[in-house]
C-alpha cells in the first residue's frame, strides 16, 4: 500500500530528530546529550522526542529492530540443501566482501563505536540487543526445525552462530576504532570468516538443512 501523507510525515520526523540526536551524540558523547537539547535541535518538544522514542538509547539504535531479526532472516532465506549456520556465514561474506555498512566496512564507523564504547547505558543496551539477537535467533531455528520446546539444539545453535556474527562483529569495530581502512578489514574479516567456520563442528554445519523442493 502506498504510504499516505500522515504516515510519511511521522516517518519523515523520526528520522530528522534521530538524525539531529545521532549529531549531538557524535560531537559530544551520549551521556552529555539531553532530550532538552536533542528537541532544541530538531525544534519539536520534549514530549515529542518521547513520543517517537521511549528511551534516550533508542535515539541511538534508532535501527535496533533490523538488528535484532538479522540472523533469523538470513536463516529463514537460506537455500536449498543449505544449513542454517552455512546460510549465515554465506551471507555474512557476501556483505563482507562488498564492504557493506551492514558490518561495519564504513568510514566514520569507529565514531558511532567510540560512543557506545564511551557510554555505559549504550553498552547495556548493546548487550540486550544482542541477547535479543540470540533469543530470536534460537526461536527461528525451533520453528524451522520443528524441535519441541524442551530440546536443547535450537540454544545451543543460536550460541555457535550467534559466536559467529558477535566475533566478526567485535573484530571488525576493534580495527576500525584503530583506524584501519575498510577495504584492509574487508580482507581480514574473510580470514577470520573461514577461521571461525573451521572450528565449527559438523554438527553445527548439518544444522537446519533446508530439503530440496
Amino acid at each position: 500500500m502506498a504510504e499516505g501523507l500522515r504516515e510519511r510525515k511521522k516517518r519523515q520526523t523520526r528520522q530528522y530528530i534521530s538524525d539531529m540526536a545521532t549529531g549531538l551524540f557524535l560531537e559530544r558523547g551520549f551521556d552529555a546529550v539531553t532530550i532538552a537539547e536533542i528537541a532544541e535541535a530538531a525544534d519539536v518538544s520534549v514530549n515529542t522526542v518521547y513520543n517517537y522514542f521511549p528511551a534516550k538509547e533508542d535515539l541511538f539504535f534508532d535501527r535496533s529492530k533490523g538488528v535484532v531479526d538479522r540472523l533469523s532472516r538470513f536463516v529463514r532465506a537460506r537455500r536449498a540443501g543449505e544449513s542454517a549456520a552455512l546460510a549465515v556465514l554465506r551471507e555474512l561474506r557476501e556483505e563482507v566482501v562488498s564492504v557493506s555498512p551492514k558490518v561495519g566496512l564504513i568510514e566514520g564507523y569507529e565514531r558511532f563505536m567510540k560512543v557506545v564504547h564511551g557510554s555505559p547505558s549504550l553498552q547495556a543496551r548493546l548487550w540486550r540487543l544482542q541477547r535479543e539477537q540470540y533469543e530470536d535467533l534460537e526461536a527461528t531455528l525451533r520453528e524451522e526445525t520443528g524441535a519441541a520446546d524442551d530440546d536443547p539444539m535450537p540454544a545451543l545453535m543460536a550460541g555457535q552462530i550467534n559466536w559467529v556474527h558477535q566475533t566478526l562483529m567485535t573484530t571488525i569495530a576493534h580495527e576500525m576504532i584503530a583506524g584501519r581502512k575498510p577495504a584492509a578489514v574487508s580482507r581480514e574479516a574473510l580470514v577470520l570468516l573461514d577461521e571461525m567456520e573451521e572450528l565449527l563442528s559438523e554438527r553445527v554445519l548439518n544444522y537446519g538443512v533446508r530439503a530440496a523442493g
